[in-house]
C-alpha cells in the first residue's frame, strides 16, 4: 500500500480542523454586548457605544442568514435599548415576534422600548405578558418595576404599590425602587407604609436627598 505524503496528511488535517476554527472565530454578539455593558458601567461611553454597534451589526448579519434565530433578535434589542434607539428596538422586536410570538425575552425588550417612547399602554401589555410567560425570568423584577412606573405615572397608586412591592421583594437592594414605592404609598394616602419604604431607601443610600425628604413628609403626615 502506497504511503501518503506528509503534505497530503497535513492538508487533510487542516480540512478537518477548519469547521472548529471557524466556530471559534465566529463573532459572538452576546459576548460583544456584555463587553459594551461592562465598559458602560466603567463610564467608558465611547468604547461601550462601539461594542453595542458591533453587536447590532453581528445580530443583523445573523438574522439575514437565519431569520428565525431568536437569540439574535434578543441581543439586538438589548443593544439598541442601551443605545436609546427605542423605535428601532421595538421594530426589531416585533419582527422577532413574527418568528416566535412567545419569546419572553423579546417581549420584555419591547415593553422597555415602548415605555421610553411614552407608549405606556403597549408597554404595560408587554410587561404583563412577560411576567405571565416567565414568572421566574431573569428580568421579572425589572418588569414589575416598569409596571409600577406606569401605574404611578397614571396615578393608579395602589396598583403601583403592588407592582413596586413585588419588584423590591425580588430585588431588595435598589434604593430607587424603594423610593418609588414610598411615592406610590404616599400618593395612595398611606404615610406610615410610605415611611417604611423611604426608610429602606435611605438605609441603602444615606445620601439620597429625595428619599430623606419623602421620609420627613411621611412622618409629618402620619404624626
Amino acid at each position: 500500500m502506497k504511503a501518503r505524503s506528509p503534505f497530503l496528511l497535513f492538508f487533510l488535517a487542516v480540512l478537518l480542523l477548519l469547521p472548529a476554527f471557524a466556530q471559534e472565530t465566529k463573532p459572538d454578539a452576546l459576548k460583544t454586548y456584555r463587553l459594551g455593558r461592562d465598559f458602560e458601567a466603567q463610564g467608558r461611553t465611547a468604547e461601550a457605544t462601539e461594542r453595542y454597534e458591533e453587536a447590532v451589526r453581528i445580530c443583523k448579519e445573523e438574522i439575514s442568514q437565519n431569520a428565525t434565530n431568536m437569540d439574535s433578535y434578543t441581543v439586538l434589542t438589548w443593544a439598541l435599548l442601551r443605545q436609546k434607539k427605542y423605535p428601532e428596538a421595538a421594530e426589531w422586536g416585533q419582527k422577532g415576534l413574527k418568528m416566535n410570538p412567545n419569546d419572553h425575552r423579546v417581549i420584555e425588550s419591547i415593553g422597555e422600548a415602548y415605555f421610553y417612547m411614552n407608549d405606556f399602554k403597549e408597554s404595560l401589555k408587554a410587561m404583563q405578558r412577560y411576567v405571565d410567560a416567565a414568572p421566574q425570568g431573569e428580568r421579572v423584577s425589572v418588569a414589575y418595576f416598569f409596571m409600577g412606573e406606569i401605574y404611578r405615572i397614571g396615578k393608579q397608586f395602589r396598583h403601583a404599590d403592588i407592582a413596586y412591592t413585588t419588584a423590591v421583594k425580588l430585588e431588595p437592594n435598589l434604593p430607587l425602587w424603594w423610593y418609588r414605592l414610598g411615592i406610590a404609598r404616599e400618593g395612595a394616602g398611606e404615610p406610615a407604609s410610605a415611611a417604611l419604604a423611604f426608610e429602606r431607601a435611605v438605609a441603602l443610600s444615606p445620601g439620597y436627598k429625595e428619599a430623606s425628604e419623602g421620609l420627613a413628609r411621611a412622618k409629618k403626615a402620619g404624626a
